[in-house]
This record gives C-alpha cells, sequence and structure tokens, in this order.
C-alpha cells in the first residue's frame, strides 16, 4: 500500500508509451519529450514499483513478464484519466475556445473551408483546429472533439448523428476522353486505364458489389491519398471516382454513366457524449450539420 501511495502517475504514462511504441525514441515522439527524458522516467518507474519493465536490445526495447502484465491495468488507468478531463471539459459554459475537428482529406479540403469560415465571422471567440485525416481519430484520447466519418461509430460513450449519403459518380478528364473515348458498359472497363487505390480495398470492393471482380493490377496508376488521386484522374491518368457533386462542378471532366448504380458514402457527424453539451460544440455542430446539410442527400 505505501507503494501505491508512493505511485507517480505520470511515470506510467511514460510506460504506457514506451510499450506501446516499442521504443524510447518512439515514445518521445508521442509524449513530445525528449529520448534521455523518457529513458530516465523508466527508470523511475522501476524504481517506484520494485520491477524491471523493459528488457533493453540493440533496436528498441522488450517487455518483461511484469511489464506486459502491467499494460491493460496501465490503460485503463489512462482511460480513465482521458474520462476525468473529458467530464470536466464538459462543464464550460463558455461560448469561447477550442474546437478540434477531423474529417476525410476530400471532406476538410472540399468542403469545410467556407464552413469553418462562416462560423468565424458568427462566433470569433471559437478556435478551430481542422484535422484532416483518412485515418481514425481517438475522442476519448481527444485527438478531436468532433469527427466527421464515413462509417456509423459503435463506442457507447459516443453521440452519433447521420447526416446523409454522399453520392458518387465516376468520370474521366477531357483530355483522356480525347484519347481513348468513353466506355458505355461495365465491360468495356477493360480496354481503359482506371485510376485505383494502393493498398485501400474500396475501389476493389465497388468494382465486386457492381458484379466486376478486379485484382488490384487492374488499376494500371494507384494512389491512397484522396486528394493526389483526384488530380491524377483530372489530369488523364485515367477514369476514376469521386464525389459526383465535385466532379459536376470541375468543368474539365466528364461523367460517365455506366447503368450500374455507385454505392454511397454516409456521412456521421460524431462527438463524445460528455462533451456534446458544450457551448462551443454545440454552436460547431450545428455549423457543420448546416454547412454540409447541401452534400448529403
Amino acid at each position: 500500500m505505501e507503494m501505491l501511495h508512493r505511485l507517480d502517475w505520470s511515470l506510467l504514462q511514460t510506460f504506457l508509451a514506451v510499450a506501446e511504441e516499442g521504443s524510447l525514441s518512439g515514445a518521445a515522439r508521442r509524449l513530445g519529450a525528449s529520448q534521455p527524458t523518457v529513458g530516465r522516467q523508466v527508470k523511475a518507474a522501476e524504481q517506484q514499483l520494485g520491477v524491471a519493465l523493459f528488457q533493453r536490445r540493440a533496436r528498441g526495447v522488450a517487455l518483461t513478464e511484469t511489464g506486459a502484465a502491467l499494460v491493460a491495468p496501465a490503460r485503463s488507468m489512462a482511460e480513465a484519466a482521458q474520462q476525468i478531463a473529458l467530464t470536466a471539459a464538459g462543464r464550460d459554459t463558455a461560448l469561447s475556445g477550442t474546437v478540434r475537428i477531423t474529417a476525410s482529406m476530400i471532406i476538410s479540403g472540399a468542403h469545410l473551408p467556407p464552413i469553418i469560415a462562416g462560423l468565424r465571422r458568427s462566433e470569433p471567440d471559437i478556435e478551430i483546429e481542422l484535422v484532416p485525416s483518412d485515418t481514425t481519430s481517438n475522442l476519448l484520447y481527444r485527438e478531436a472533439d468532433i469527427a466527421l466519418r464515413m462509417f456509423r461509430p459503435r463506442q457507447l460513450d459516443l453521440v452519433t448523428l447521420h447526416l446523409g449519403d454522399i453520392a458518387l459518380g465516376t468520370f474521366a478528364a477531357r483530355s483522356y476522353v480525347a484519347r481513348r473515348g468513353l466506355p458505355g458498359r461495365p465491360e468495356e472497363m477493360a480496354a481503359h486505364d482506371v485510376v485505383g487505390f494502393d493498398r485501400d480495398p474500396a475501389i476493389l470492393e465497388g468494382f465486386a458489389q457492381m458484379g466486376v471482380p478486379v485484382t488490384r493490377n487492374f488499376f494500371p496508376v494507384r494512389c491512397d491519398d484522396n486528394l493526389v488521386y483526384w488530380e491524377l484522374v483530372r489530369a488523364g491518368c485515367g477514369i476514376g471516382f469521386a464525389q459526383r457533386e465535385m466532379g459536376l462542378a470541375d468543368p474539365d471532366l466528364v461523367e460517365i454513366d455506366l447503368g450500374l448504380p455507385l454505392p454511397t458514402l454516409p456521412v456521421w457527424l460524431t462527438a463524445h457524449e460528455a462533451m456534446r453539451e458544450t457551448p462551443r460544440l454545440r454552436r460547431v455542430w450545428r455549423a457543420l450539420q448546416e454547412g454540409l446539410a447541401p452534400l448529403v442527400s
């Protein structure tokens, strides 16, 4: 019991970061600290607990048996600490402060700037941090306050709202059409260049849903970055897929009708329930809901 009273919880945060990153340098980057500082904190944690937590190796560190047994309890403590922080933040009653939004690269670049500009005009005391990312951010750990996601989150402690679905379309640059013409049926796509994703299986799965199964090598140009993908299509590298509204608004593109319905992209607005009712989040939530309404059906 005496050891528990003396236990420095911040040292356990460092222990967890090293355990999850697999190295002192990785943990240092994650924590925003220097590698020597992380090393000293790990040593201090081992001294306070009276056990060895890691084995030093040529490349990185490995958990000892005792260290591995402590990872799950340390994660539980970290989550409890984050819950305390969220609950405290959720009691803030001021219509001011920072709201951190994360959304896909395309949504962030093509649709959010005018919404944020309007919000800044109407609510100058609210600061916005926009995190464009096609990866999932963790709302529990305050990596974001509000997330726009293309799937329905399943965590029980999240508040979600289905804004609607974005229609997709098939497009090619006019320069490509001038060289290669237009396919009229799905089977004619085999005679054309199609821009695909690299490791993301979404387009492969979309072709399978349309009854046209293809492999990765079907796409002579591949890229997982959606913004770069779109520019490849616009440059004439091949036929590609994008939000229909974006494609129709581009005079350099031609829409292609293959006679098959394309999948749609669901859009979900998400926030942690402990933060959802703070005035600044409620105001930003409403601005996003209203601003994105024309995009979704």
